[in-house]
């Protein structure tokens, strides 16, 4: 049924993960604190600890899935066998007219199919990540971060990353504008200034400019969809708000937007292997350190 939680196959498993991924990172966090960054020696056994910790995780959740996969494959087979058992003694049966296929239902059974996949795609892109491209990028980057006192501060991978992260920055500096305003206003923006933005969209089929209509709809899609955000929405998003922007990224040097303002720039972190689905925007936040004051 629409609405109804799966607590079942890959989706139950990917969320206990992520559930146990985030109360070991607040363990280890708990550990770092409890450890003075003067004292080299208990430091370094604690970075020992902890890779200890991630890998035993990371190996745990891999055989987890793994086994999933190979229960599920297993099953496929089982049913594979009883239905053509079934088909075997239905050869002589009168055909049964199928009841008809609503709109409604049609629309659901797709829905669940590309949930289906969308499931099938993470699951595999946690494999393939677990000591992969992702976990190096979220190393870098959390040391490129605690070189400015910084952390990472999660933000929902729904389409609106970007815009949700430049909202949490702003909530910080007691800002009201919403996730809906910045949508709807990067879009207004971009509508008044197309000059601006038309040379940079494209039609991957083409490989044409688009057309005022295309942009249009594009323009329609940024205020009215989860349709994520890049470049030149922060372009607009910046000249809307007089803010420079940094984008920190894990493979190349930060990119300033919007330099010719001079307030305190809004930092957001780009993670190009977070999801394996595409790209991602985290926002920042202090770094959470526990006093290193001596008793």
């Amino acid at each position: 049924m629409d609405g109804e939680e799966d607590t079942t196959g890959e989706a139950a498993l990917l969320k206990r993960h992520r559930n146990e991924k985030k109360e070991l990172q607040a363990k280890i966090q708990s550990m770092k604190n409890s450890v003075p960054k003067n004292d080299k020696k208990r430091r370094k056994q604690l970075t020992e600890d902890i890779a200890k910790l991630e890998s035993e995780m990371d190996e745990k959740h891999k055989r987890e899935l793994e086994e999933l996969a190979a229960s599920q494959r297993a099953q496929t087979q089982t049913e594979s066998v009883l239905n053509g058992i079934i088909s075997l003694d239905l050869e002589n049966t009168e055909p049964v007219q199928q009841p008809r296929v609503t709109k409604a239902q049609k629309r659901r059974e797709k829905k669940a199919a590309l949930e289906k996949e969308r499931d099938e795609r993470i699951a595999e892109a946690e494999i393939e990540n677990l000591s992969g491209a992702r976990h190096l990028e979220s190393e870098k980057l959390t040391s490129l971060l605690a070189d400015r006192q910084l952390q990472i501060k999660q933000i929902p991978s729904d389409g609106h990353c970007m815009y949700r992260a430049i909202e949490h920055q702003l909530k910080e500096q007691d800002n009201v504008l919403t996730l809906s305003n910045l949508r709807s206003q990067t879009a207004d923006y971009m509508r008044n200034h197309a000059d601006e933005f038309l040379p940079f969209l494209t039609n991957s089929a083409t490989g044409e400019m688009y057309t005022q209509e295309e942009f249009e709809k594009y323009c329609t899609e940024i205020e009215s969809t989860p349709a994520w955000g890049g470049q030149l929405e922060l372009r607009a998003l910046s000249h809307i708000l007089q803010t420079p922007i940094e984008v920190i990224q894990a493979e190349s040097s930060p990119i300033y937007i919007g330099e010719e303002y001079s307030s305190k720039p809004i930092t957001l972190v780009y993670m190009r292997h977070a999801y394996g689905l595409g790209e991602h925007y985290n926002s920042v936040e202090q770094l959470k350190v526990a006093s290193l004051e001596s008793s």
